[in-house]
């Protein structure tokens, strides 16, 4: 990469990023991390990844250095050094303006609002900085949807550099900014509050309570804690909680996000399959109904969503529970033995994703979500409900709807029996009348029962065309073993393991040939000069599917065959310009 910085991703999540600066497999610093500038003192430059000087010529000139071994491959002296003039910089508010001298192009690159929409050059493919400073950040940061948009903007553009946005960051907004995906960050704003008498803490500017001290020393330990605790929230998966938790320092913040949010759920390849190792995604606050995790969920079960085939007689909406999947859960147990029956369809009501059927409970989101319980619903929440059962209903052939939701549900044309009457899902009554209603549904519809493979393979199909699209590999196929590890197998031959903790499939290599021939998978094609052996870096890639999402299997290719597997450790947008391992190897033919 350009200059030699040495970096790769040890963590991600979403646009942040934990990247390891110096020797791969000893890196000296961690991001994100402090760039020091000229009016901060030694202890803060001891500690900095980075220190920048900036000339008063016209135009200005800055420099980033670095007093760690950084230059790859030898990590033997100190740097790199990178300079670069700034050019003129006009406010984002004269966007439609292209006058004065433009900014340098290369190691060290400086964008500005007005550069990111007139600057062609910024388009070079050949240009691979290692940092990128957004000049007009603060600026940006005071009108409405432009800072995110820039931000997002030059992360897919180079996905390899770091990011800074001087004069901006600080301990009660390192977090959002993290999440953005903002990589250094300064002291500005931790000086200015001192100036002024005042303390800049996790919570935001407040005055010293006590013997407090009002010195750099004492606020410099204060950012130095909250920049640990986001790069522990990155390696977790917890940033987005630690994100909103900041965001209500200040409403121009909460704003911040939601222009974000919105940007993102544009962006499919930033989204997660399965959980990749993270635990649980939550659903804490009111805003995080707006992840884009569960608006993909909603538009695939609205648009995309089949049921089994043959079970779209009898719908029976159940509500959710704590534990997950669902079925594990003592009301639910308590629900399958009062139906006594796998042939209906069962549907879980639930927020925020409003609907999760039996077949896909085992998913990433619907068994991997946590959020607080208080039987209480918003009105969003019931709209959600309501338009999704409608769907569901208006796209199937279902000829009754059996209700133990306990949330009022009205649909025009078909039968909807009320089992809960006011009362508790669990209670006896209700419980018996749930039974009754199936069973006048099984003598109505002459429902029959499936045999125990039928539902695994119903299942298996149903995530597969949740995962992949489609469910063509799964022809010909058994189902062998037990929970929860199930073997599906072909020809007596193993082709692939359902593996819950992953929420996915993990193929074998007599499934190859199977999902070259279906188109599973997004296909990575490899150079024709090299020979494959181990993990997938930019250098001995042709060329990929830019819809490529972390976590997800895929399919390599050489010359148009299929040599093998690999398992993504990057999303597509990463995988333009970022050092470093982007894939793992699986199974190799």
């Amino acid at each position: 990469m350009a200059e030699g910085l040495g970096r790769t991703v040890l963590y991600r999540h979403r646009y942040g990023r934990v990247w390891g600066l110096g020797d791969r497999s000893s890196p000296v610093v961690r991001t994100p991390a402090f760039i020091s500038t000229e009016d901060d003192d030694d202890a803060c430059k001891d500690i900095a990844a980075f220190h920048c000087k900036q000339t008063r010529t016209i135009p200005a000139r800055i420099t980033i250095s670095t007093h760690h071994s950084l230059i790859a491959p030898a990590f033997d002296r100190p740097g790199p050094n990178m300079e670069a003039s700034v050019g003129h910089v006009l406010p984002p508010s004269l966007d439609e303006a292209n006058a004065g001298e433009s900014a340098d192009s290369g190691p060290l690159l400086p964008v500005s609002w007005q550069r990111l929409h007139h600057d062609s050059s910024l388009l070079d493919e050949d240009l691979q900085p290692s940092i990128v400073v957004l000049l007009d950040a603060v600026q940006l940061a005071a009108q409405p949807g432009k800072l995110v948009k820039a931000i997002q903007t030059l992360k897919h553009r180079f996905p390899g550099a770091l990011l800074w946005t001087p004069g901006l960051g600080g301990p009660d907004n390192v977090a959002v900014l993290a999440w953005f995906g903002v990589d250094l960050f300064d002291t500005s704003r931790v000086r200015l509050a001192l100036s002024t008498g005042h303390l800049l803490t996790s919570y935001g500017p407040r005055l010293p309570v006590g013997d407090e001290k009002l010195d750099m020393e004492d606020a410099l330990h204060r950012y130095h804690q909250v920049i640990r605790s986001v790069q522990s929230a990155i390696e977790t998966g917890t940033l987005r909680r630690l994100a909103q938790q900041q965001s209500l320092n200040s409403p121009r913040l909460v704003e911040h996000m939601r222009y974000f949010d919105s940007l993102v759920r544009t962006k499919v390849d930033v989204l997660r399959t399965h959980p990749s190792g993270i635990d649980t995604i939550e659903f804490m606050a009111q805003e995080s109904h707006l992840d884009p995790e569960v608006c993909a969920w909603i538009e695939f079960m609205t648009e995309r969503y089949c049921v089994p085939e043959g079970l779209d007689h009898t719908l029976i909406l159940l509500p959710c529970s704590e534990r997950k999947p669902y079925r594990l859960s003592k009301s639910h147990r308590k629900f399958i033995e009062a139906i006594a029956s796998n042939g209906c369809h069962e549907v879980m009501v639930t927020s925020p994703l409003g609907l999760v059927p039996r077949d896909l409970e085992d998913v990433w989101p619907a068994a991997f979500y946590d959020i607080p319980v208080t039987g209480d619903w918003t009105g969003d929440e019931l709209e959600r409900i309501q338009s999704m059962t409608q769907s569901l209903v208006q796209r199937h052939n279902y000829r009754c709807v059996i209700n133990h939701s306990g949330v009022e549900i009205d649909l025009d044309g078909i039968e909807v029996i009320d089992t809960r009457q006011g009362e508790s899902s669990g209670a006896r009554t209700s419980l018996q009348r749930l039974k009754e209603a199936v069973n006048h549904s099984k003598q109505e519809y002459e429902l029959r029962r499936r045999k125990g493979e039928s539902v695994n393979m119903d299942r298996f199909k149903s995530i597969s065309r949740y995962l992949y699209g489609s469910d063509g590999w799964l022809d010909g196929c058994r189902i062998r073993g037990k929970p929860p590890r199930w073997r599906i197998e072909r020809d007596g031959k193993q082709v692939a393991l359902w593996l819950f903790d992953r929420a996915g499939f993990a193929f074998s290599k007599e499934a190859i040939s199977s999902l070259f021939e279906h188109e599973i998978l997004p296909c990575i094609h490899l150079k024709s000069s090299i020979k494959w052996k181990g993990d997938l870096h930019l250098g001995i890639i042709d060329s990929y599917d830019e819809n490529i999402r972390r976590g997800q299997d895929l399919l390599v290719l050489q010359d148009e065959k299929p040599i093998g597997l690999a398992r993504s450790l990057a999303p597509g947008w990463e995988w333009a310009g970022t050092p470093g391992r982007l894939a793992k190897m699986h199974q190799k033919i």
